[in-house]
């Protein structure tokens, strides 16, 4: 007898973007059978004029802070989950929230709402390494240990290496292609950045990392473009990308679908000069926690917060939003969230990224395609993080299912409450396991943490 047998379904095929009418068959966590499904089971999920879609993969998100989720309880992984996300990719833009090790420990003894793999960040590393003055280079001792923990990190499973090149100014191109040394060359791995600088620096910027994935022969992700630019020259952006990966360099990109962006407002990426480069004020910012939540900034309360409250996110209204339609729609890029939370506040990308791609962009806006929309959220991050046993509903896959009504789809999260469950995400199945039926969470501690190789 099956575990779980979804009947009626519209089920999508995203490697081959067709539509299969019929039923589909779970047991021991696994995909049994597609179409036809003659065995009875335990469970019984009536998907009539839904959509069955593998479970939304999520190829750039923040975990969760384990301190403050061990007293308050799970902060964004349930927001991934509430919005059909099975599999999330963390410890990005070089900031682990703790060491990996850890977060493994906790999900082995707690589990999580959604499954995660992890990279090990160089800036997280620098810290262990006793540089924590993020404008000073790192000497060669600290490059040599974070060489050893680099490669210790991987052995443990990370899926490899995540640089935070704009949050850390005192990296320099040299030291992000040392802390490799040891796992260069490795095509099982994956290098990951959050850009030197965007704007009107943001192609120098990709020429950088190009020359970091040349270098290290590790296959490259270009972080969030939407924030890299999204300020009048994606076109020329995209091109330089297109022509890096024509010249035989492996990388590609990601991108979430908002005009704003959400980082600490104490990084520095709100360095002396950020309004200039962005053509903003200060009350282009607004602030997401207590006690300035949701406030917009004038100089004041801008300097105020960086000196008195640096962990405090703050949101970012600065990009063009026709320019993060065009990256969506690149062929180059997949879909993302970069969600990140600190006590339940942040930005809406985090509780909406993947229902508002196919509610707003698709179907309502119209400007995205169906199948190109759910490739991007699928099986291309699945085959980007080598998840070989996901991203495609196929027998003998993974049980990650993402059930939706496409006529009720729609992200509900503001800026102002950043945690809105979205409509129109009806079931999700983690690890063959039911975690939300008919839009109510039952079980959210399904999700595992995965090393690399494992899935």
């Amino acid at each position: 007898m099956l575990d779980i047998k979804i009947v009626n379904g519209l089920i999508i095929d995203a490697e081959n973007k067709k539509i299969i009418e019929g039923d589909l068959g779970i047991k021991d966590g696994k995909i049994t059978a597609v179409g036809i499904v003659p065995e009875s089971a335990q469970n019984v999920i009536d998907a009539k004029g839904r959509y069955v879609s593998p479970g939304f993969i999520d190829i750039h998100m923040h975990e969760e802070d384990l301190e403050l989720t061990q007293k308050k309880g799970y902060d964004i992984g349930d927001t991934m989950l509430n919005m059909g996300v099975t599999t999330c990719a963390v410890g990005n833009c070089g900031n682990n929230r703790q060491s990996i090790e850890e977060l493994y420990r906790f999900i082995n003894e707690k589990g999580n709402p959604v499954n995660y793999i992890s990279y090990i960040g160089h800036n997280f590393l620098r810290t262990q390494a006793g540089n924590t003055d993020i404008y000073k280079k790192s000497t060669r001792e600290q490059i040599k240990k974070m060489q050893e923990m680099v490669k210790k990190a991987v052995d443990f499973g990370a899926i490899g290496v995540s640089f935070g090149l704009e949050y850390c100014p005192g990296i320099d191109t040299e030291e992000a292609i040392e802390i490799t040394s040891e796992i260069q060359g490795r095509k099982d791995l994956l290098l990951a950045a959050h850009y030197r600088k965007d704007a009107k620096y943001a192609l120098d910027a990709i020429n950088e990392m190009a020359l970091i994935g040349k270098e290290t022969k590790i296959p490259f992700q270009i972080s969030h473009i939407s924030s890299l630019s999204g300020y009048g020259n994606m076109t020329e952006a995209l091109k330089l990308i297109e022509d890096i990966v024509n010249s035989g360099t492996d990388m590609l990109v990601d991108a979430y679908p908002y005009d704003a962006f959400s980082t600490y407002i104490g990084s520095a990426v709100f360095d002396e000069g950020c309004f200039e480069l962005w053509n903003r004020s200060y009350d282009s910012i607004m602030l997401t926690e207590e006690p300035f939540r949701g406030m917009f900034c004038d100089r004041e309360l801008f300097e105020k917060a960086r000196k008195e409250y640096p962990n405090m996110l703050a949101v970012a209204y600065v990009m063009n939003e026709d320019e993060i339609v065009q990256a969506l729609n690149h062929p180059l890029v997949m879909v993302a969230s970069d969600g990140i939370y600190r006590n339940h506040s942040g930005h809406p990308r985090g509780a909406g990224t993947f229902p508002r791609v196919i509610g707003h962009y698709v179907r309502d806006q119209k400007k995205m395609d169906f199948f190109d929309a759910i490739y991007k959220m699928t099986y291309m991050p699945a085959k980007r993080l080598m998840l070989r046993q996901k991203g495609l509903i196929k027998e003998g896959y993974d049980a990650d299912i993402t059930i939706f009504d496409y006529n009720t789809i729609i992200d509900k999260a503001t800026f102002q409450d950043p945690q809105v469950r979205p409509e129109g995400v009806d079931f999700v199945i983690v690890n063959g396991k039911v975690a939300i039926a008919d839009n109510i969470t039952v079980n959210n501690t399904h999700g595992r943490f995965l090393k690399r190789g494992e899935a």
